[in-house]
């Protein structure tokens, strides 16, 4: 068993700060794991949780990476669980940046907007609160939430860098002379990032893990595929050597890596097919009767994504629909889902007979 804030030495100058599970009955947050490393003479951190108790594991965390003389603080994506302590950036008493992605700026600002646009999607037809009551939930049990420091910037002020990692291509922003590489992957959430520290061989990929089917408004379930492709093949050109994300407490290592991606991709296709089988028997889909049957075959499956939750399922049931190509009929409660006529012959232009 693993505790809020434990510590994985992943070497001398690298530890990886374990976070926790959501569990909304007992209001207790998610907080998302944390990378500490350093780079020369700069301190790294990825990503910083949120909770008192949190912020001091990860200001343990800055001492057991040796000596470091400038600091630099990276945000992956702009959710609670991951920005709540960001002004430590203020606190470690050395030069300081901070770095989040611009997509992810408003939500950082009002966390309780995204979440009620997230969570209305599903309002209609989950037996759940409403919506404005479950974000005001999550927002509550976020706390303190200090997203914004001192030195705040977003990264899309840098100008953007093509950088080549083997035979991949991406684009990004660099740091510490090129041993931080910053890569746009914006699957999980519109700004999202993974972090790639070559001088220990980690890819840090966040939440661009959590699960086959992304659940927010915001997710790009391509763009999470496709990113799990490409670090697919960084571990299999050993470009990378070590795998940690936001939710997993653990580091993963070598070919265990490749297999890992693999197999969240072979459940993507799964999931996927799964949706397809439940929406062919009819040309309307009932979204209660969807998430109903939905929830049994992902669980057939053994499949899901981080902190698994009715809120969450039924938001990925939604995101499954839409890549289905189903679109809801009307704004009404519930209303069915149908897929839009691909070709209507009525209202085709009428073509010449021959002469």
């Amino acid at each position: 068993m693993t505790a809020l804030g434990d510590l994985i030495k992943i070497d001398d100058r690298t530890v990886l700060v374990l976070g926790q599970e959501l569990q909304f009955e007992r209001d207790q947050p998610d907080v998302a794991n944390a990378l500490v490393h350093r780079a020369g003479d700069t301190l790294v951190i990825v990503d910083t949780g949120v909770t008192t108790a949190f912020r001091a594991a990860l200001r343990a965390a800055t001492g057991r990476v040796g000596h470091w003389s400038r600091a630099l603080v990276l945000t992956t994506h702009g959710h609670p669980d991951h920005v709540g302590n960001n002004d430590l950036a203020d606190e470690l008493g050395v030069p300081a940046e901070h770095y989040i992605p611009a997509p992810d700026l408003d939500q950082m600002r009002d966390p309780a907007s995204y979440w009620v646009r997230s969570f209305d999607r599903i309002s209609g037809f989950a037996s759940l609160p409403a919506s404005s009551a479950l974000a005001d939930k999550v927002v509550s049990i976020c706390q303190p939430m200090r997203p914004f420091g001192a030195t705040t910037r977003t990264y899309e002020e840098r100008p953007l860098e093509r950088i080549r990692i083997g035979p991949l291509r991406f684009t990004g922003w660099t740091f510490a002379d090129g041993a931080v590489r910053v890569l746009r992957s914006h699957g999980h959430c519109a700004g999202h990032v993974i972090v790639h520290l070559s001088d220990c061989s980690v890819l840090h990929l966040s939440d661009e893990g959590n699960g086959a089917c992304g659940a927010m408004a915001d997710a790009d379930q391509l763009k999470i595929q496709t990113v799990l492709g490409a670090v697919s093949v960084l571990f299999e050109e050993k470009e990378a050597t070590l795998l940690t994300d936001g939710h997993t407490f653990a580091v993963r290592r070598g070919a265990e890596v490749v297999a890992y991606l693999d197999g969240l991709l072979e459940q993507a296709a799964a999931m996927q097919a799964s949706a397809l089988r439940l929406t062919e028997e009819s040309k309307q889909v009932q979204p209660s009767a969807f998430l109903t049957r939905y929830t049994e075959a992902i669980a057939d499956l053994g499949v899901g994504g981080a902190n698994p939750n009715p809120v969450f399922t039924a938001m990925m049931a939604v995101n499954q629909l839409r890549e289905l190509g189903l679109r809801p009929e009307s704004g009404d409660v519930d209303a069915p889902w149908s897929r839009p006529t691909a070709y209507n012959p009525a209202s085709a232009p009428s073509r010449p007979g021959p002469d």
